[in-house]
């Protein structure tokens, strides 16, 4: 499975991976619990392979991040956790990537990577940052969705102004020649 697949929902815990498409979105299954949900217009989904992480040079992809997080714990969970204190999760993560820029990469970032790493070493997802060409069609689906969805309330706002226009002023003869 390629990070592709995989994805971070805003408001929700944890990491999700794309189990099918809908017609109003996807359906995305919880790597902690396994639980499924769908997954529509209205929520805030970013996909891994996209995220970058700044530095002080270019920005580095979370792929990359992951790879260096990899290399330091032999494979392993990190010898920091998530919960850890905001100076030895930075501390910890300038080993990891020492020319991170401290300016635009909060503790809540560092916390989101580790996080994100854990449970992607506790699902036996790691191969994924292995793969150096990812299938771009599911983020081509996720986002073609997304528009989909978001497309669809304007067709119907169109359908329903111009029911409503037909609505007031009857026919479409002019009705000042009418005499009553």
């Amino acid at each position: 499975m390629s990070l592709d697949k995989i994805l971070s929902i805003s408001g929700k815990p944890g990491l999700y991976k794309i189990v099918t498409q809908t017609r109003s979105g996807f359906v995305a299954e919880s790597l902690l619990d396994k639980k499924r949900m769908t997954v529509n217009i209205h929520n805030n989904v970013s996909v891994l392979s996209e995220i970058a992480m700044y530095t002080l040079t270019e920005e580095v992809p979370l792929r990359e991040v992951f790879k260096k997080v990899r290399a330091k714990e032999d494979g392993k969970q990190t010898s920091v956790s998530h919960k850890d204190s905001k100076d030895a999760l930075e501390e910890y993560f300038f080993e990891v990537l020492p020319d991170y820029d401290e300016d635009r990469v909060y503790p809540s970032d560092i916390k989101k990577v580790i996080q994100w790493y854990n449970i992607l070493q506790a699902n036996d997802l790691l191969s994924a940052l292995d793969e150096e060409q990812e299938d771009k069609s599911t983020a081509s689906k996720v986002e073609e969705a997304q528009s989909k969805a978001a497309a669809k309330p304007a067709a119907i706002k169109n359908v329903a102004s111009k029911a409503a226009a037909s609505k007031k002023g009857g026919s479409t003869k002019n009705t000042s020649a009418r005499k009553t």
